[in-house]
C-alpha cells in the first residue's frame, strides 16, 4: 500500500495521546536532535543505532521524508524517558534486548551497532507477521499477565517471541503515530488548516481536502 494513503488511513496509534503540553515540548526539543550526531536518552548507544535503521524500515524515504529525517527516532526516545510508563518502559527494554539477540544470533554478530538493515529486516517481518487468531489470542493474554505482574511489581519474564512481537507491534505503531504528528508531515502531507474555520458535519472528504486525513499538528 502506498505510504500517504496508509498514514491518512490511521489514526492515532492504540496506547498513544493527542498532543499535550509536554509532547508539543519534546517535539520542539527533538528539531535540535536530530542531526547527524545524536546521543540517546532512553536507549542506550547500540539500542539506538538499531532503532533509527528499524524506524526507516518502517517508513522509508519516498516522495516525502523517511522517519529519521523528521526526526521520529529522537523523539521516541525522549517519549519513552520523560512521559512513558515504568511497564512501557521495561517492556520496550525487553523487547529491543530480544530483538537485537535475535538478529545478532541471525547474523553471527556479536555488537548491535554493527547490524544492517538486511540483517534487521527478517526479524522485524517475523515479529510482524499475521498470525492465526488464537496464537494471537494466547500472545495477547500472555502479554496481560505479564503487565500486571510487572504493575505489582513481581518478578516476570517473556518468551523471545513474544517479547519480539511486542516490541515489534509497539515500535511500529509509535513510529507512525510520531510521524503523523511531526511539523513536517502536519503541514506538507496531511491537509493542515491552522486556523480553523466554518464548520460542514457532512461532506466527502475528497471534496474537502483532497482525501487526505486532517493534521493533528
Amino acid at each position: 500500500m502506498d505510504r500517504r494513503i496508509a498514514l491518512k488511513n490511521m489514526g492515532l496509534a492504540l496506547g498513544y495521546t493527542v498532543a499535550t503540553p509536554t509532547i508539543i515540548s519534546l517535539m520542539q526539543s527533538c528539531k535540535q536532535d536530530s542531526g547527524p550526531v545524536w546521543t540517546p536518552v532512553f536507549f542506550s548507544p547500540e539500542e539506538g543505532a538499531v532503532i533509527m535503521q528499524l524506524a526507516d524500515l518502517i517508513l522509508p524515504k519516498t516522495d516525502t521524508p523517511s522517519a529519521t529525517e523528521v526526526g521520529v527516532h529522537t523523539f521516541l526516545d525522549r517519549y519513552m524517558k520523560e512521559v512513558s510508563e515504568s511497564e512501557e518502559q521495561a517492556l520496550m527494554k525487553l523487547g529491543i534486548g530480544n530483538f537485537m539477540e535475535k538478529a545478532m544470533a541471525d547474523s553471527g554478530k556479536q555488537v548491535g551497532d554493527t547490524l544492517t538493515t538486511e540483517e534487521l529486516e527478517p526479524v522485524l517481518a517475523g515479529a510482524l507477521k499475521k498470525r492465526e487468531i488464537d496464537e494471537e489470542a494466547k500472545i495477547y493474554e500472555t502479554l496481560m499477565t505479564y503487565n500486571e505482574a510487572v504493575a505489582q511489581g513481581q518478578q516476570a519474564e517473556l518468551d523471545g517471541d513474544v517479547s519480539r512481537f511486542a516490541f515489534a507491534n509497539q515500535f511500529r505503531d509509535a513510529v507512525i503515530w510520531s510521524y503523523k504528528t511531526s511539523e513536517y508531515v502536519g503541514e506538507e502531507v496531511l491537509a493542515y488548516l491552522p486556523v480553523p474555520g466554518e464548520y460542514i458535519g457532512c461532506a466527502d472528504l475528497a471534496e474537502l481536502t483532497g482525501g487526505k486525513a486532517w493534521s493533528i499538528s
